[in-house]
């Protein structure tokens, strides 16, 4: 008896772990946080990463971490 619900509980647990989440938890195309939201309805939104002289992305810190006033 508790074999069977022991085996029942452990099915259910690996078909939740094979389901996993659907969707991303942030999409990219929408903004993560409410000052990019604000950023990007004022014209002042900041790309999230930029490409490195090699070709593979990277965070884009100093334009981000920047005051708004300065543009790079």
């Amino acid at each position: 008896m508790t074999r069977s619900v022991a085996g029942a509980v452990a099915l259910l647990v690996i078909a939740v772990m094979i389901g996993g989440c659907q969707k991303p938890l942030f999409p990219e195309h929408e903004p993560r946080t409410q000052y990019e939201r604000y950023q990007l309805l004022r014209g002042q939104y900041r790309p999230v990463s930029q490409q490195n002289p090699y070709g593979a992305k990277q965070p884009a810190l100093r334009e981000r971490l920047a005051p708004l006033e300065e543009t790079y």
